[in-house]
């Protein structure tokens, strides 16, 4: 399996530039909305759990896992970006991931950055 079967290729088109960066070269912010994230919690299949615990005793990568969280995460982005879009911003900057464990019984995935107005240096 690549990349994109789980999910994490390229995306598609957004009016929200979203970067881990602090700034975006040639882009001035003229703008700072503020805290933006957008939360997700997935509880565990309970397939995935039996497959997970036999691929654990013999080693190796837990794909059915995987991919749960490369949706759970791409779930939380979009929510990021729809808060900044309704916001009004135009992109986001300095954006994580924050990934718990919630109660024993699923995936807190959390994505979060800071909610700017971008603009083109003249």
């Amino acid at each position: 399996m690549g990349i994109d079967d789980y999910g994490g290729g390229p995306q598609p088109h957004t009016d929200v530039l979203v970067v881990t960066t602090n700034d975006v070269p040639g882009h001035t912010v003229e703008k700072v909305i503020g805290e933006v994230f957008g939360l997700t919690v997935r509880s565990r299949h309970l397939g995935s759990q039996i497959g997970a615990g036999l691929k654990s005793m013999l080693g190796g990568e837990l794909k059915g896992l995987t991919k749960t969280l490369v949706e759970t995460r791409n779930q939380a982005m979009a929510r990021l970006i729809e808060q900044a879009r309704t916001r009004g911003a135009n992109a986001v900057l300095a954006m994580r991931f924050d990934v718990t464990e919630a109660a024993d019984i699923g995936t807190e995935v959390c994505a979060y950055g800071t909610a700017v107005v971008l603009a083109p240096q003249a």
